[in-house]
């Protein structure tokens, strides 16, 4: 799917919302993607994580890792495409751990996963929890890449969408100085 294609599907599912937002880094924005209302439809998500498993076949993850919550499902369907195990890493005191008996071994290859990206602190997060377990990160992948700049992982990156929505600090945002009442849909 072209992300022309994409962005349509989160019309269509009204997962792409404008208002007064403010997102789980703390910033503030006119939009926000809810991609739980998109990926609540298994042939879409199925569909959007095995274009996104496609870009990391080569490299032969042998386990696909996301943040909880948003990236659960994004983790479960891109291993299911490639065949791999789905993990996902929760925040323990205010750090990302693997609980749930989740394991990952020296000689995995991970990829890692999420299914929005905005300043890559989560997606940082995640990639320290699987480096401290010694095992090699392959890439990193999502479904949009909101952050607006390059960002470096120091691995692969990829997105099927890349936008560049504007995002206020909370002093600085316009919204706030008109009085817009803000939302905050995010899981953190």
């Amino acid at each position: 799917m072209k992300e022309q294609e994409i962005l349509k599907l989160f019309r269509q599912t009204e997962a792409l919302l404008s208002g007064h937002f403010r997102l789980s880094s703390g910033l503030h924005s006119r939009n926000y993607f809810q991609c739980a209302l998109l990926l609540q439809n298994p042939d879409i998500a199925e569909k959007m994580c095995k274009q996104l498993a496609g870009y990391f076949k080569d490299d032969k993850p042998t386990c696909v890792v996301a943040p909880a919550l948003g990236g659960v499902i994004v983790s479960y369907e891109t291993a299911r495409a490639l065949g791999v195990k789905s993990l996902f890493t929760e925040r323990v005191e205010g750090k990302m751990v693997l609980r749930r008996g989740f394991e990952i071994k020296k000689e995995d290859r991970v990829l890692v996963v999420e299914d929005v990206i905005t300043t890559g602190l989560s997606t940082g997060e995640v990639l320290e929890a699987v480096k401290s377990t010694g095992a090699k990160i392959i890439g990193v992948g999502c479904i949009v890449d909101r952050s607006g700049k390059e960002l470096d992982f120091g691995v692969k990156l990829k997105s099927l969408v890349k936008l560049d929505f504007p995002t206020y600090k909370p002093e600085e945002c316009p919204l706030c100085k008109k009085g817009i009442e803000i939302r905050k849909p995010g899981s953190r």
